[in-house]
């Protein structure tokens, strides 16, 4: 991404600097690709404005991992598996192994393809498209899984004030579909609020997460020491006797909210100074995140009392809500802390719908998706992909419906963007760590760079790919031993079909449409 010297409040990119450089790999290649590239100089006119400062672009990658809100919403997960072990040192464990992934990643963020997936220019371009079919899809189940979580605090709610109200599948599903409209209407007609927005998201964010534990300092029953940090993993779910799986298995509810920090890059032509805002904005977001998850998992841990109690007791298995109304005992107040957590989730989702669409629009100016002379379209109306937001809500609400019909299938797909998203950060780093192990040149890096100096950077690098081989290794477990056919964790054989459905569209017309663009710096 060429980026601009001087910004004024709201600037266009001109059609110079859109284009992206195209290597001559054949004259059949070269006309499919130019087809696509005129859709795109053609139609991109609007959405790259430069209007979004530094501290919108901090407070949104800040806002879109909603870590602590999240691991609360899923806190009976961690209970069932590893229990408070899991919750207090999966938190600090997560937080730290996304952290170095986010120095990697940031390190790239501002140097695109060439400095990562370098390669022969076959080689560069497979698994550029490769990367891309699972960074994509992989945040579209992403926005499924926050609908989720804003349908089942929703629902557990209603079903603590009404305790005879049994939500149906077809009520939890147009639960989930009410919330997609507010980020699409968001999107379309309050574009120039995202900054007002962002700093509303990052506000409270932090100023909920205070009162959180305020809440259970002041008013809840603290356990001893031993209890928060002499507690071995157990499992309530199967996998007794077997501590180390329990811990891992628990830990990936706590891994999944760390994911999506990636976001901040998809908005970086909109963003102003971008190469040297983004990458700072990404480490950012993901320390403060991981500093605060893991205060809130260590005093909840302090007052979550007995954990099978706690389970029996919460509205619709919903632990989080149980723990508000234990410490409080009031459903007033209970509700209201509840719903601390699902505004901050909306936040993430609106963000979640203005970060996937440009994915999807980026993917499709360098003919990653299929059809993408027609996904690269942009609304010169509304200044936005609409196609390609078109396509998210298409997914999300199929999503939606699948859960009618399927509980297991749902969740298996909701399952996905942990291993997704994971495997989208870990390909670009391995490619780096290998180049530098064997002495070899990187590419031109952006301003951002982590010390060489002693090592450093291939350490910070190697921790990156063990901690996510590790998130790897346990995402596609099943979470409920015995494993039956209505328990049994699909993503990992959806993972596996979603990778040859890439190597498909390779093979069928990717290699002769897709290219990566060259990645230049003014500093």
């Amino acid at each position: 991404m060429a980026v601009p010297e001087k910004h004024d409040d709201v600037q266009v990119a001109t059609e110079a600097e859109d284009k992206p450089q195209i290597h001559n790999v054949g004259s059949k290649e070269d006309s499919q690709r130019s087809d696509v590239e005129t859709a795109s100089t053609a139609s991109s006119g609007g959405l790259i404005e430069g209007y979004i400062s530094y501290l919108p672009i901090v407070q949104f990658g800040f806002a879109l991992l909603a870590t602590w809100e999240c691991i609360g919403i899923t806190l009976q997960q961690t209970l069932l598996n590893g229990g408070t072990a899991a919750l207090v040192y999966g938190t600090l464990f997560s937080g730290v192994g996304w952290c170095v992934v986010a120095l990697s990643i940031a390190e790239m963020a501002t140097a695109g393809p060439p400095a990562s997936l370098r390669g022969g220019p076959t080689a560069q371009r497979f698994w550029g498209l490769f990367q891309g079919w699972v960074t994509v899809f992989g945040w579209m189940t992403g926005a499924a899984a926050n609908l989720v979580y804003l349908a089942q605090g929703v629902l557990a709610i209603a079903v603590m004030w009404n305790p005879t109200f049994e939500p149906t599948a077809w009520q939890t599903a147009l639960v989930m579909c009410a919330f997609v409209v507010p980020p699409v209407v968001g999107n379309l007609w309050f574009r120039r609020l995202v900054a007002p927005m962002e700093h509303f998201g990052g506000v409270c964010h932090a100023v909920f997460w205070l009162a959180s534990l305020a809440v259970l300092g002041a008013l809840g029953t603290r356990g001893s020491h031993a209890s928060v940090w002499a507690t071995p993993p157990g499992s309530k779910a199967g996998w007794a006797g077997r501590p180390g799986v329990a811990f891992g298995v628990g830990t990936m509810p706590l891994a999944f909210p760390g994911t999506g920090f990636d976001g901040v890059i998809h908005l970086s032509k909109e963003t102003r100074d971008a190469s040297r805002t983004i990458p700072g904005a990404i480490v950012a977001a993901v320390v403060l995140n991981a500093l605060m998850a893991f205060v809130w998992a260590v005093v909840v841990a302090y007052y979550l009392g007995d954990a099978d109690a706690l389970l029996a007791e919460s509205p619709l298995d919903l632990a989080l809500l149980g723990l508000y109304l234990r410490a409080t005992g009031s459903k007033a107040a209970a509700t209201a802390l509840v719903l601390f957590h699902e505004l901050i989730l909306y936040v993430s989702l609106y963000n979640i719908y203005a970060s996937v669409a440009r994915l999807a629009w980026a993917f499709s100016e360098n003919g990653g998706l299929p059809c993408s002379g027609y996904f690269v379209h942009v609304s010169r109306r509304f200044h936005q992909p609409l196609r390609t937001l078109g396509l998210l809500v298409v997914v999300d609400v199929a999503l939606c419906m699948v859960s009618i019909g399927s509980t297991t299938a749902f969740n298996a797909m909701i399952s996905l963007p942990l291993l997704a998203i994971s495997l989208s950060y870990g390909m670009p780093i391995a490619f780096l760590l290998l180049r530098r192990l064997r002495g070899q040149p990187v590419g031109k890096l952006g301003p951002f760079r982590l010390p060489a100096r002693g090592g450093l950077v291939v350490v910070v690098n190697a921790l990156a790919v063990a901690f996510i081989l590790y998130v790897l290794s346990f995402a596609g477990l099943p979470t409920v031993m015995p494993v039956t056919k209505d328990n049994m964790n699909y993503a990992g054989p959806m993972m596996l079909g979603l990778m040859l459905l890439a190597v498909g569209d390779w093979c069928v017309s990717g290699r002769r449409r897709f290219w990566v663009p060259e990645v230049h710096f003014d500093s």
